[in-house]
């Protein structure tokens, strides 16, 4: 094998509550991951030396790029340079509460082991996960899931949005360091883990219930975050939220006639995507 080409996924945070502040520095949350379909594209492919190009120019090619930290992860194991050219086709936006970043971390652990067949083991490939980010872990096997601790004990759930899901993000960046720094942890009112499919029969009831701990602080910061959530509702979303600590708002549509008029709206001044 001498080239692989991979779909790195993005995420929603079907809620998000930051419970407890840790010992270590980190907190402890409670969310449920969600996979979604918009992606970017990873293409790893044999060298003579290593090299990386991205189509987003705010992509460096430094040792700050997730990528190129999981590289070095796993030369640090193995004790040897990896020699590979990679290809970054970034679909999603950056800072945005999706996980991209994340995403492409895993799926660069996954891709290397695979293409130079280092036979690395799912629980030191775990390990390198959460040393590069919390949600790093959950991309590893992105189906849905129960996180809890830092996020990265996982629980896979029955849990399906089968109804329109609209992404809208103003590009406002909000650092994940910055929302830890300001939020108040605390014990939520409802607990994420009793959802599953079943709770989508009438999925407008857990507005209010179902929470962002995180778009409190975005909100009084962002009010423009505030006025996107109110405005697909406007256009009958049956919900919406934040995603992660922002600043990406998403909403549930009951058809695909009112998502489709919300996006007309708000695809005139901001990235959207709809599935």
């Amino acid at each position: 094998m001498k080239k692989i080409v991979i779909k790195s996924p993005a995420k929603i945070n079907f809620g998000l509550n930051v419970v407890s502040k840790r010992g270590d520095g980190f907190h402890n949350i409670e969310t449920i991951f969600y996979p979604v379909e918009l992606h970017d594209v990873l293409t790893f492919e044999k060298a003579e030396r290593f090299s990386f190009t991205c189509n987003d120019e705010l992509i460096h090619n430094d040792e700050n790029n997730l990528v190129i930290k999981a590289i070095r992860l796993i030369e640090l194991f193995v004790k040897k340079e990896i020699k590979v050219s990679i290809t970054l086709e970034k679909n999603i936006p950056i800072g945005a509460g999706l996980g991209g970043g994340s995403s492409n971390a895993a799926h660069t652990l996954l891709s290397i082991n695979e293409l130079f067949a280092f036979k690395i083991n799912e629980e030191i490939l775990k390990g390198f996960a959460l040393q590069l980010g919390s949600d790093v872990p959950f991309f590893l096997h992105p189906v849905p899931s129960f996180a809890t601790s830092r996020g990265e004990i996982l629980s896979p759930i029955e849990f399906e949005i089968t109804k329109p899901i609209l992404f809208v993000n103003p590009g406002i960046h909000i650092s994940t360091k910055w929302a830890y720094q300001n939020i108040t942890p605390k014990e939520p009112d409802f607990s994420l883990s009793s959802l599953h499919s079943n709770s989508f029969q009438n999925i407008s009831s857990l507005n209010g219930r179902v929470v962002n701990d995180f778009e409190e602080i975005a909100f009084a910061t962002h009010p423009q975050l505030a006025e996107i959530k109110k405005t697909m509702f406007d256009f009958k979303a049956e919900f919406a939220l934040m995603s992660g600590s922002g600043s990406t708002m998403f909403g549930i549509f009951p058809d695909d006639d009112s998502a489709q008029s919300a996006l007309q709206y708000f695809s005139k001044n901001y990235f959207t995507y709809l599935q």
